[in-house]
């Protein structure tokens, strides 16, 4: 990258439901980035056509043309590639039972696998640092995701995140509105009048630690 050339951060959407409450926080996040005068990329991976590692092992083959890069060619390949190239990653995912989504769980298989290497100690092939920052929404409250143990989970991806690219910084937002009108559907479990009011009082904030958050990454760079 020349000197003086604006910072490139990759945005990538794990959730399906767009214009919703985490693409509502990437989006925040986007704009943070923006205001720091990045180049801002989006990615929707349930737009896009992939699967996840096929254990082929050859980004591990000794001497290959393929060592450290994912050798599969599908919709994923070339946004792995721009993310190699990017000074800020954001990813943004719903959790599901626990953990990201399907779509976030492939991506990250495809994205982390080929960076880290069988050696003794293990390493990161990736020969940058990037920052990285990851985003959550769940319809659960903040305690109640600790009682589930949702931390001792997503650290571990967290943690593999740390050691490719070097830093990573987490976003959650808590107790989230899952529908315009609760009684569309069988959710009696929730309290509709809670969920509105919270995501009146609280989401705003989350948007505005988003957009701190999309900012801070690329000034950090």
């Amino acid at each position: 990258m020349s000197k003086g050339s604006p910072k490139k951060v990759v945005v990538v959407n794990g959730g399906p439901r767009k214009g919703w409450n985490t693409a509502t926080l990437l989006d925040r996040a986007a704009e943070g980035a923006w205001d720091a005068g990045a180049e801002v990329e989006r990615v929707e991976l349930y737009d896009l056509d992939f699967k996840g590692c096929r254990s082929c092992f050859t980004c591990k083959t000794r001497g290959g043309k393929s060592y450290g890069r994912c050798a599969l060619r599908d919709d994923l390949n070339p946004v792995l590639e721009r993310i190699e190239a990017a000074d800020a990653l954001l990813i943004g995912s719903p959790i599901y039972f626990g953990s990201v989504t399907g779509e976030t769980r492939s991506f990250l298989e495809r994205l982390l696998f080929p960076f880290f290497t069988y050696t003794n100690p293990p390493e990161s092939l990736l020969s940058r640092r990037i920052s990285v920052g990851v985003i959550y929404t769940m319809n659960v409250e903040e305690r109640q995701a600790e009682d589930m143990g949702y931390w001792n989970h997503l650290a571990r991806t967290e943690g593999a995140l740390e050691r490719a690219f070097g830093s990573v910084e987490r976003l959650a937002s808590f107790d989230t509105l899952q529908f315009e009108d609760y009684t569309k559907v069988v959710a009696d479990r929730f309290d509709p009048v809670h969920k509105r009011q919270r995501h009146d009082d609280v989401f705003p904030a989350d948007c505005q630690k988003a957009r701190e958050l999309g900012e801070r990454l690329v000034r950090a760079h």
